[in-house]
Protein backbone atom coordinates (compact mmCIF):
# COMPACT_ATOMS: atom_id res chain seq x y z
CA UNK A 1 0.00 0.00 0.00
CA UNK A 2 1.75 3.63 -0.78
CA UNK A 3 1.08 6.75 0.90
CA UNK A 4 -0.92 7.83 -1.63
CA UNK A 5 -3.47 5.63 -1.71
CA UNK A 6 -7.05 6.71 -1.36
CA UNK A 7 -5.39 10.09 -0.16
CA UNK A 8 -6.55 13.59 -1.81
CA UNK A 9 -3.21 15.61 -3.40
CA UNK A 10 -3.80 19.54 -4.55
CA UNK A 11 -1.61 20.68 -6.53
CA UNK A 12 -1.21 24.64 -7.00
CA UNK A 13 0.20 26.09 -10.23
CA UNK A 14 -0.78 22.63 -11.44
CA UNK A 15 -0.88 23.47 -15.30
CA UNK A 16 2.47 24.27 -15.12
CA UNK A 17 5.05 21.21 -16.05
CA UNK A 18 5.21 20.02 -13.22
CA UNK A 19 1.89 19.46 -12.32
CA UNK A 20 1.90 17.64 -15.44
CA UNK A 21 5.46 15.67 -14.22
CA UNK A 22 3.05 14.62 -10.96
CA UNK A 23 -0.12 14.00 -12.95
CA UNK A 24 2.05 11.41 -15.13
CA UNK A 25 3.93 10.06 -12.24
CA UNK A 26 0.81 9.33 -9.82
CA UNK A 27 -1.92 8.94 -11.80
CA UNK A 28 -2.40 5.28 -12.22
CA UNK A 29 -1.39 4.80 -8.92
CA UNK A 30 -3.56 4.07 -6.20
CA UNK A 31 -3.88 8.09 -5.37
CA UNK A 32 -7.80 8.45 -4.46
CA UNK A 33 -7.93 12.06 -6.37
CA UNK A 34 -5.36 14.71 -7.67
CA UNK A 35 -6.89 18.14 -7.37
CA UNK A 36 -5.55 20.52 -10.60
CA UNK A 37 -5.95 24.76 -8.92
CA UNK A 38 -4.82 27.58 -11.03
CA UNK A 39 -6.04 30.78 -12.55
CA UNK A 40 -5.71 30.00 -16.41
CA UNK A 41 -9.02 27.98 -17.04
CA UNK A 42 -7.36 27.39 -21.18
CA UNK A 43 -4.40 25.83 -19.89
CA UNK A 44 -7.15 23.89 -17.58
CA UNK A 45 -9.31 22.41 -19.95
CA UNK A 46 -6.01 21.55 -22.46
CA UNK A 47 -4.74 19.46 -19.49
CA UNK A 48 -8.49 18.34 -19.14
CA UNK A 49 -8.43 16.99 -22.75
CA UNK A 50 -4.91 15.60 -22.93
CA UNK A 51 -5.13 13.23 -19.90
CA UNK A 52 -8.68 12.16 -20.68
CA UNK A 53 -7.14 11.19 -24.38
CA UNK A 54 -3.81 9.56 -22.94
CA UNK A 55 -5.45 7.99 -20.04
CA UNK A 56 -8.72 7.90 -20.11
CA UNK A 57 -9.67 5.14 -17.23
CA UNK A 58 -7.87 7.18 -14.85
CA UNK A 59 -8.68 11.06 -16.08
CA UNK A 60 -12.04 10.94 -13.72
CA UNK A 61 -9.35 11.25 -10.72
CA UNK A 62 -8.54 14.50 -11.78
CA UNK A 63 -10.47 17.31 -10.43
CA UNK A 64 -9.65 21.21 -11.88
CA UNK A 65 -10.13 24.02 -9.39
CA UNK A 66 -9.91 27.87 -11.02
CA UNK A 67 -8.43 29.94 -7.98
CA UNK A 68 -5.47 32.39 -7.35
CA UNK A 69 -3.04 31.78 -4.13
CA UNK A 70 -3.16 35.71 -4.11
CA UNK A 71 -6.84 34.66 -2.76
CA UNK A 72 -7.08 33.52 0.23
CA UNK A 73 -10.74 32.20 0.16
CA UNK A 74 -10.23 30.88 -3.73
CA UNK A 75 -7.37 28.05 -1.45
CA UNK A 76 -9.69 27.08 0.67
CA UNK A 77 -12.23 26.86 -1.77
CA UNK A 78 -9.75 23.91 -3.01
CA UNK A 79 -8.41 22.60 0.01
CA UNK A 80 -12.05 20.39 1.52
CA UNK A 81 -10.69 16.86 1.79
CA UNK A 82 -7.37 17.60 0.75
CA UNK A 83 -4.65 15.29 2.46
CA UNK A 84 -1.84 16.62 0.72
CA UNK A 85 -0.79 19.41 -1.16
CA UNK A 86 2.17 20.24 -3.98
CA UNK A 87 2.56 23.98 -4.08
CA UNK A 88 3.61 24.62 -7.30
CA UNK A 89 2.69 28.19 -8.35
CA UNK A 90 5.16 31.05 -8.87
CA UNK A 91 6.19 33.86 -10.78
CA UNK A 92 9.37 32.13 -12.02
CA UNK A 93 10.87 34.47 -14.60
CA UNK A 94 14.11 36.32 -13.81
CA UNK A 95 13.46 39.03 -15.82
CA UNK A 96 9.91 39.71 -15.32
CA UNK A 97 9.94 39.59 -11.37
CA UNK A 98 12.76 42.34 -11.83
CA UNK A 99 10.47 44.52 -13.90
CA UNK A 100 7.55 43.63 -11.70
CA UNK A 101 8.62 42.87 -8.48
CA UNK A 102 5.28 43.65 -6.53
CA UNK A 103 3.67 40.59 -8.11
CA UNK A 104 6.64 38.05 -7.44
CA UNK A 105 5.69 38.68 -4.02
CA UNK A 106 2.22 38.50 -4.37
CA UNK A 107 2.44 35.40 -6.16
CA UNK A 108 5.75 33.68 -4.33
CA UNK A 109 5.33 35.51 -0.70
CA UNK A 110 1.91 36.04 0.02
CA UNK A 111 0.54 33.43 -2.10
CA UNK A 112 2.46 30.51 0.01
CA UNK A 113 0.93 32.43 2.71
CA UNK A 114 -2.32 31.76 2.02
CA UNK A 115 -1.55 28.15 1.01
CA UNK A 116 -0.71 27.11 4.28
CA UNK A 117 -3.09 29.18 6.46
CA UNK A 118 -5.29 27.84 4.80
CA UNK A 119 -3.39 24.06 4.92
CA UNK A 120 -3.44 24.51 8.63
CA UNK A 121 -7.20 25.58 9.17
CA UNK A 122 -8.10 22.58 6.78
CA UNK A 123 -6.18 20.00 8.97
CA UNK A 124 -3.85 19.34 5.43
CA UNK A 125 -1.48 16.55 6.77
CA UNK A 126 1.84 17.57 4.50
CA UNK A 127 2.65 20.58 2.46
CA UNK A 128 5.62 20.81 0.03
CA UNK A 129 6.59 24.07 -1.26
CA UNK A 130 8.81 24.37 -4.24
CA UNK A 131 11.55 26.90 -3.81
CA UNK A 132 14.83 27.31 -6.35
CA UNK A 133 18.19 27.58 -6.17
CA UNK A 134 18.22 31.09 -6.76
CA UNK A 135 16.75 31.52 -2.93
CA UNK A 136 20.00 31.10 -1.91
CA UNK A 137 22.19 34.20 -1.37
CA UNK A 138 19.77 35.90 -3.62
CA UNK A 139 20.32 38.85 -5.96
CA UNK A 140 17.23 39.36 -8.07
CA UNK A 141 13.52 39.91 -7.37
CA UNK A 142 12.38 36.44 -8.06
CA UNK A 143 15.10 34.74 -5.32
CA UNK A 144 14.74 37.24 -3.02
CA UNK A 145 10.62 36.22 -3.22
CA UNK A 146 11.59 32.85 -3.22
CA UNK A 147 13.81 33.03 0.09
CA UNK A 148 11.04 34.74 1.87
CA UNK A 149 8.59 31.76 0.43
CA UNK A 150 11.52 29.25 2.50
CA UNK A 151 10.96 31.67 6.02
CA UNK A 152 7.16 31.71 5.40
CA UNK A 153 7.44 28.09 5.44
CA UNK A 154 9.69 27.89 8.36
CA UNK A 155 7.97 30.45 10.43
CA UNK A 156 4.84 28.21 9.86
CA UNK A 157 5.89 25.46 10.64
CA UNK A 158 6.38 26.38 14.00
CA UNK A 159 2.87 27.00 14.80
CA UNK A 160 1.16 23.78 13.90
CA UNK A 161 2.10 19.89 15.05
CA UNK A 162 -0.27 18.53 12.53
CA UNK A 163 0.46 19.78 9.45
CA UNK A 164 4.28 19.12 8.10
CA UNK A 165 5.49 22.02 5.94
CA UNK A 166 8.73 21.51 3.80
CA UNK A 167 10.31 23.22 0.83
CA UNK A 168 12.75 21.54 -1.65
CA UNK A 169 15.04 23.47 -3.84
CA UNK A 170 16.57 22.70 -6.76
CA UNK A 171 18.24 24.07 -9.88
CA UNK A 172 17.14 24.19 -13.48
CA UNK A 173 14.25 22.05 -14.57
CA UNK A 174 14.93 21.04 -18.29
CA UNK A 175 12.63 21.62 -20.78
CA UNK A 176 10.10 23.42 -18.08
CA UNK A 177 7.71 25.94 -19.33
CA UNK A 178 9.97 28.68 -20.46
CA UNK A 179 13.04 26.72 -19.80
CA UNK A 180 15.98 27.53 -22.32
CA UNK A 181 15.80 24.53 -24.12
CA UNK A 182 12.56 25.04 -26.18
CA UNK A 183 14.08 28.44 -26.81
CA UNK A 184 17.10 27.05 -28.82
CA UNK A 185 15.10 24.05 -30.40
CA UNK A 186 12.92 26.76 -31.87
CA UNK A 187 16.25 28.71 -33.11
CA UNK A 188 17.62 25.83 -34.63
CA UNK A 189 14.58 25.01 -36.84
CA UNK A 190 14.09 28.12 -37.77
CA UNK A 191 17.54 28.40 -39.01
CA UNK A 192 19.02 31.27 -36.79
CA UNK A 193 21.88 30.85 -34.09
CA UNK A 194 21.69 29.53 -30.55
CA UNK A 195 21.52 32.49 -28.41
CA UNK A 196 23.32 32.06 -25.27
CA UNK A 197 23.68 35.20 -22.13
CA UNK A 198 27.05 33.82 -21.53
CA UNK A 199 28.26 30.54 -22.00
CA UNK A 200 30.98 30.38 -18.79
CA UNK A 201 27.72 30.23 -16.33
CA UNK A 202 26.93 27.13 -14.72
CA UNK A 203 23.45 25.87 -13.82
CA UNK A 204 22.20 23.22 -12.21
CA UNK A 205 20.30 20.71 -14.61
CA UNK A 206 17.87 17.95 -13.81
CA UNK A 207 14.59 16.34 -15.08
CA UNK A 208 11.17 16.77 -14.41
CA UNK A 209 11.25 13.53 -13.09
CA UNK A 210 14.24 14.47 -10.60
CA UNK A 211 12.14 17.20 -9.62
CA UNK A 212 9.37 14.72 -8.62
CA UNK A 213 11.94 13.13 -6.66
CA UNK A 214 12.79 15.43 -4.94
CA UNK A 215 9.12 16.65 -3.93
CA UNK A 216 8.44 12.81 -2.46
CA UNK A 217 11.02 12.15 -1.00
CA UNK A 218 10.82 15.69 1.14
CA UNK A 219 7.16 14.14 1.85
CA UNK A 220 8.57 11.10 2.54
CA UNK A 221 11.47 11.82 4.97
CA UNK A 222 11.29 15.35 5.66
CA UNK A 223 10.25 16.81 8.99
CA UNK A 224 8.35 19.82 9.67
CA UNK A 225 10.11 22.99 8.81
CA UNK A 226 12.80 20.86 6.92
CA UNK A 227 14.40 22.29 3.67
CA UNK A 228 15.33 19.53 1.35
CA UNK A 229 18.06 19.88 -1.56
CA UNK A 230 18.93 17.37 -4.21
CA UNK A 231 22.80 16.91 -5.06
CA UNK A 232 22.10 17.59 -8.75
CA UNK A 233 24.94 17.93 -11.07
CA UNK A 234 25.85 21.04 -13.08
CA UNK A 235 27.40 22.20 -16.87
CA UNK A 236 28.17 26.15 -18.34
CA UNK A 237 25.53 27.47 -20.66
CA UNK A 238 28.02 26.78 -23.31
CA UNK A 239 28.12 23.15 -22.84
CA UNK A 240 24.62 23.02 -23.23
CA UNK A 241 23.73 25.12 -25.99
CA UNK A 242 26.66 22.80 -27.72
CA UNK A 243 24.75 19.66 -26.58
CA UNK A 244 21.35 20.87 -28.25
CA UNK A 245 23.04 21.72 -30.91
CA UNK A 246 24.30 18.57 -31.66
CA UNK A 247 21.30 16.65 -31.00
CA UNK A 248 19.12 18.99 -33.25
CA UNK A 249 22.01 19.68 -36.41
CA UNK A 250 22.55 23.23 -35.25
CA UNK A 251 25.89 25.15 -35.56
CA UNK A 252 27.94 25.03 -32.49
CA UNK A 253 30.12 27.64 -34.42
CA UNK A 254 27.51 30.28 -34.62
CA UNK A 255 26.59 30.47 -30.85
CA UNK A 256 25.68 33.83 -30.15
CA UNK A 257 26.52 35.49 -27.10
CA UNK A 258 23.42 38.40 -25.98
CA UNK A 259 24.85 39.45 -22.03
CA UNK A 260 23.62 38.89 -18.95
CA UNK A 261 19.92 39.12 -18.59
CA UNK A 262 18.26 41.46 -15.60
CA UNK A 263 19.28 39.99 -12.50
CA UNK A 264 21.84 37.28 -13.68
CA UNK A 265 23.92 35.10 -11.39
CA UNK A 266 27.15 34.01 -12.99
CA UNK A 267 26.91 30.31 -10.79
CA UNK A 268 23.47 29.57 -8.30
CA UNK A 269 23.75 27.59 -4.79
CA UNK A 270 21.73 25.15 -3.62
CA UNK A 271 23.03 25.03 0.03
CA UNK A 272 24.69 28.31 1.64
CA UNK A 273 27.42 27.74 3.84
CA UNK A 274 25.71 29.36 6.97
CA UNK A 275 22.83 26.18 6.17
CA UNK A 276 25.86 24.04 6.60
CA UNK A 277 25.74 24.70 9.94
CA UNK A 278 23.22 22.40 10.41
CA UNK A 279 22.71 20.04 7.10
CA UNK A 280 22.51 16.80 7.54
CA UNK A 281 23.82 15.04 4.35
CA UNK A 282 22.06 11.92 3.20
CA UNK A 283 23.08 10.28 0.65
CA UNK A 284 21.98 12.46 -2.75
CA UNK A 285 20.30 15.13 -0.66
CA UNK A 286 20.87 17.30 2.26
CA UNK A 287 18.37 17.95 4.88
CA UNK A 288 18.16 21.42 6.24
CA UNK A 289 16.57 21.34 9.48
CA UNK A 290 14.66 24.50 10.68
CA UNK A 291 15.97 26.87 13.52
CA UNK A 292 13.29 25.73 16.05
CA UNK A 293 14.88 28.41 18.91
CA UNK A 294 12.36 30.88 19.94
CA UNK A 295 13.01 34.67 20.82
CA UNK A 296 14.42 34.63 23.43
CA UNK A 297 17.58 36.85 22.65
CA UNK A 298 20.07 35.98 25.39
CA UNK A 299 20.19 32.79 24.13
CA UNK A 300 21.38 33.91 20.82
CA UNK A 301 23.78 36.10 23.16
CA UNK A 302 25.43 33.41 25.53
CA UNK A 303 24.68 29.91 23.89
CA UNK A 304 26.30 30.29 20.80
CA UNK A 305 27.19 27.21 18.70
CA UNK A 306 30.61 26.05 18.96
CA UNK A 307 30.18 22.83 16.66
CA UNK A 308 30.02 23.28 13.18
CA UNK A 309 29.11 20.77 10.28
CA UNK A 310 32.08 20.11 7.98
CA UNK A 311 30.15 20.65 4.53
CA UNK A 312 30.61 23.64 2.17
CA UNK A 313 29.07 25.62 -0.21
CA UNK A 314 27.11 23.29 -2.65
CA UNK A 315 27.13 25.52 -5.87
CA UNK A 316 27.10 24.48 -9.74
CA UNK A 317 30.50 25.08 -9.55
CA UNK A 318 31.91 22.59 -7.17
CA UNK A 319 29.54 20.07 -7.89
CA UNK A 320 29.86 17.85 -10.55
CA UNK A 321 30.00 19.33 -13.99
CA UNK A 322 28.77 17.57 -17.17
CA UNK A 323 30.78 17.62 -20.17
CA UNK A 324 28.67 18.09 -23.71
CA UNK A 325 28.65 13.85 -23.96
CA UNK A 326 27.18 13.65 -20.61
CA UNK A 327 24.76 16.70 -20.94
CA UNK A 328 23.34 15.02 -24.57
CA UNK A 329 23.39 11.79 -22.44
CA UNK A 330 20.74 13.60 -20.09
CA UNK A 331 18.67 15.78 -22.72
CA UNK A 332 18.25 12.42 -24.50
CA UNK A 333 16.64 10.82 -21.84
CA UNK A 334 13.64 14.11 -21.98
CA UNK A 335 10.23 13.10 -23.30
CA UNK A 336 9.94 16.49 -24.80
CA UNK A 337 13.56 16.13 -26.45
CA UNK A 338 12.14 12.56 -27.98
CA UNK A 339 9.03 14.05 -29.40
CA UNK A 340 10.95 16.85 -30.68
CA UNK A 341 13.19 14.37 -32.46
CA UNK A 342 10.43 12.59 -33.72
CA UNK A 343 8.98 15.55 -35.36
CA UNK A 344 11.93 16.95 -36.77
CA UNK A 345 12.62 12.99 -38.75
CA UNK A 346 8.41 13.66 -39.89
CA UNK A 347 9.69 17.19 -41.42
CA UNK A 348 7.37 18.97 -39.35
Amino acid sequence: MSLFKDKTLLITGGTGSFGNAVLNRFLKTDIGEIRVFSRDEKKQDDMRHDFQAKMPEYADKIKFYIGDVRNLNSVKNAMHGVDYIFHAAALKQVPSCEFFPMEAVQTNVIGTDNVLTAAIDEGVECVICLSTDKAAYPINAMGISKALEERVAVAKSRTTNKTKICCTRYGNVMCSRGSVIPLWIDQIKNGQPITITEGSMTRFIMSLDEAVDLVVFAFEHGENGDILVQKAPACTIKTQAEAVSEIFGGDKDKIKVIGIRHGEKMYETLLTNEECLSAVDMGDFYRVPADTRDLNYDNYFSNGSEERVKLSEFDSNNTTLLDVEQVKEKILKLEYIQDEIKKMKQGK
